[in-house]
């Protein structure tokens, strides 16, 4: 796939257009977004998703929209448990419901300047090196087992990180927030405000999920102009998502499990490629190793589609269930 410098000019400008508007929203006038206004954006923005792959299609053929389809679908999979981490956040440090879009929107930017430097970089080690991708899928599997066991997100789980720590003992923070303002006047003297603290949350969530989304799409495609757009689509929306699957979340218990599923999958396919075009020299001296199988695209869709699909749908008859024992253990 060839990428002109126009059209990655023209791409920049239109996503950093969109990304202004929400800027000015939120700004503008904080609030917590309705259910309807959460729709329409949220039914916006994968609109504008479906509809770009479509016009890949249309200009590359099926394979190219395959792949953004596919990385797109994987890439706000994840942002969505990317979800459950910022709940997690918000409720430990107790962030007023209408100020939140604002920390979710600085944690979307935070989000696509790292996947964008991680992109960059993984992009460069692929053209140079070809076994970089044993260590994107060893890592992905090592995620997947990880994520597996780890099972439904727990607000006890939450653990502050060291900079987090440090942040709490160096800097002077105020007990309570004064809006959405990183700084504040108290006693004489400026602040900070427990709004920076949950801003560094948020910013070292994103490395870490950036750590594992990346190594995640470059599994599906190596296409930096449809790794980049697939990670931008999964972010856009991100926001309004919150609000609108509000308490949802709390019921998609088996989405961990679905996740470790792909991201295993997707860490398998990428040794498998790396076998194929092996050039390390202690593996089957350096030669390509013939029966490792190319998994297509479509079966790659089928699969990530098909698991995300089984593991919602298993989440919701599970809580339903489970709120229907607890009503009949509530009327005895």
């Amino acid at each position: 796939m060839n990428v002109s410098a126009m059209v990655w000019a023209g791409t920049l400008v239109a996503m950093t257009a969109m990304l202004l508007v929400d800027l000015f929203i939120v700004g503008r006038r904080p609030h917590e977004p309705s259910i309807r206004e959460s729709s329409i954006w949220v039914g916006f923005y994968v609109g504008l998703a479906l509809l770009f792959g479509a016009g890949l299609w249309l200009t590359s053929g099926a394979s190219v929209a395959g792949q953004f389809y596919t990385g797109w679908l994987t890439e706000y999979s994840l942002s969505v448990d990317n979800l459950f981490v910022f709940v997690i956040i918000m409720a430990r440090f107790g962030v007023p419901r209408q100020y939140q879009q604002k920390v979710l929107l600085i944690g979307i930017v935070l989000a696509l300047v790292m996947r964008g430097g991680f992109i960059a970089a993984g992009a460069a080690l692929i053209s140079e090196f070809s076994w970089v991708f044993y260590i994107f899928g060893a890592f992905l599997i090592y995620t997947a087992v990880n994520l597996a066991r780890q099972g439904e997100a727990d607000e006890d789980e939450f653990s502050e990180n060291v900079l987090i720590r440090w942040s709490r003992k160096a800097l002077p923070i105020s007990r309570d927030y004064d809006g959405a303002k990183l700084t504040t006047y108290q006693t004489g003297r400026r602040l900070f405000t427990p709004m920076l603290i949950v801003m560094i949350a948020i910013g070292t969530t994103d490395l870490i999920f950036a750590l594992d989304s990346i190594p995640a799409i470059f599994g599906i495609t190596q296409e930096p102009y449809l790794v980049f757009t697939a990670n931008v689509f999964a972010l856009m929306g991100l926001r309004q998502l919150y609000f609108l699957l509000g308490g949802l979340l709390d019921r998609l218990i088996y989405l961990s499990y679905g996740l470790a599923v792909v991201l295993g999958f997707i860490g398998v396919k990428l040794v498998l490629e790396a076998l194929a075009d092996n050039q390390v020299p202690f593996i089957n001296g350096g030669e390509h190793v013939g029966w490792a199988p190319h998994i297509p695209i479509w079966l790659s869709l089928t699969v990530i589609l098909g698991t995300l699909a089984a593991a919602t749908a298993a989440s919701l008859v599970r809580s339903s269930r489970d709120r229907r024992r607890e009503l009949a253990d509530a009327r005895r």
